[in-house]
C-alpha cells in the first residue's frame, strides 16, 4: 500500500517563502509521474506542478510559474514544492499525488492520479 505525508506547511507573510515535502512509503514511486494541487474553500482542486518520472520534465500551472519549483529525491522518496514570493492567492491545502506506475507523461488533472496525501495547510498573510 503507498502511502503519501505532506509536511513543511504552514503560515508566513506574502514575499515569503515555505517549502513542502512529500514522503512517500509502502514501495519507490521512481516509476510514478507526481503532482503538487492545492484546494480552497468553495473552490475546485487546482493543479500546481507536475515532475515526470521519465527525464524528470517539469510543469506548472501560470499562476505559479518562476515562484515554485517542483523536485524529486527518488534515492529518499521525497518529493518536494518549494514555493518562493507567496502571495494572499497561494493560500490553500496543499496534496501531492502519485500517478500509475510508468504512466506516460503528467496529468493536470487530479483524476488521473492514483495516490494521495492527506494535505498541508498553507497560510499566506497579507
Amino acid at each position: 500500500q503507498v502511502q503519501l505525508v505532506e509536511s513543511g506547511g504552514g503560515s508566513v507573510q506574502a514575499g515569503g517563502s515555505l517549502r513542502l515535502s512529500c514522503t512517500t512509503s509502502g514501495r519507490t514511486l521512481m516509476s510514478n509521474s507526481m503532482g503538487w494541487f492545492r484546494r480552497t474553500p468553495g473552490k475546485e482542486r487546482e493543479f500546481v506542478a507536475a515532475i515526470s518520472w521519465i527525464g524528470g520534465s517539469t510543469y506548472y500551472a501560470d499562476s505559479v510559474k518562476g515562484r515554485f519549483t517542483i523536485s524529486r529525491d527518488n534515492g529518499m522518496n521525497i518529493l518536494y514544492l518549494q514555493m518562493n514570493n507567496l502571495k494572499f492567492g497561494d493560500t490553500a491545502v496543499y496534496y501531492c499525488a502519485a500517478r500509475p506506475a510508468y504512466a506516460s507523461g503528467i496529468s493536470y488533472s487530479g483524476d488521473d492520479y492514483d495516490y494521495w496525501g492527506q494535505g498541508a495547510q498553507v497560510t499566506v498573510s497579507s
